[in-house]
This record gives structure tokens, sequence and C-alpha cells, in this order.
């Protein structure tokens, strides 16, 4: 089991390496949303402790997409993702705490409609030379 581990640690790293910042970042949106649904499961389970590691990881992804804002460049639009993404931070420290499904679906609808944009604006950041 600990090679199956060390492999998937190793494609996954290799797979970060090959993509360009704008596929990372949805990535990060990806793992994120992952995450948050695993710890849905887990709180059916009452695996409180892996549903606590889960949500903990999304938090963390979330602030580690936050922190790739440019809010001098980005001014309102950046902002404004700066504060949803402060929203979906707490909203998932309130989930974790309560256990409570509905949170974590509020916070990944929102990570889904980001993403979604985010997907939506490849091609005319390629067509710009921003990636």
């Amino acid at each position: 089991m600990n090679a199956i581990k060390q492999y998937q640690a190793v494609n996954t790293q290799s797979s970060v390496m090959d993509v360009d910042s704008h596929r990372l970042i949805q990535l990060l949106f990806d793992g994120a949303i992952e995450r948050i649904n695993m710890a849905k499961a887990q709180i059916r389970a009452e695996n409180f402790e892996g549903k606590n590691r889960l949500i903990t990881k999304a938090i963390d992804i979330v602030a580690g997409v936050r922190g790739f804002l440019d809010l001098d460049k980005g001014q309102e639009l950046a902002q404004n993702l700066f504060d949803l993404y402060v929203y979906c931070e707490h909203r998932l420290h309130e989930a974790n705490v309560k256990n409570d499904e509905t949170l974590l679906d509020e916070v990944a609808d929102h990570l889904k409609k980001i993403r979604e944009g985010w997907v939506g604006i490849r091609q005319e950041a390629l067509d710009n030379g921003l990636i």
C-alpha cells in the first residue's frame, strides 16, 4: 500500500510540474471541491477526525488561491474574490464545528461557479499571452 501512495505522490507532483499557472489554479479549485465532498461523506460516516482533516485542507487550498490574487492589478474584481474567499473560509470553519453539510454545499457551489468562470477565460488568457 505504501508503494501505491508513493506512486500517487510522484504522479501528482509530475502533473503539477507540467501545468501552467492558469491550470494550476483550476486544479486547486478541483482539489478544494473534492475535499469538501469527501468531508461530507466523513460527516455521514461519523468520522469526525477525517472530516476535520479534509475541511482543514479545503480551507488551506482556498487561502492559497486567495494568496494568488493581485489586489492592485485586479482592483474591484480581485477585492470581491478576496472577500468571497474569506467568506468561504469562515463558512468552512463553521461547517467543521457544526458538522453542517449544507454549509459545505454552499461553499462548494461558490467554488464551482468561480472555477467555471476561470475555465471560461482560459482561451482569452492564452490569446493575450497571459499564460
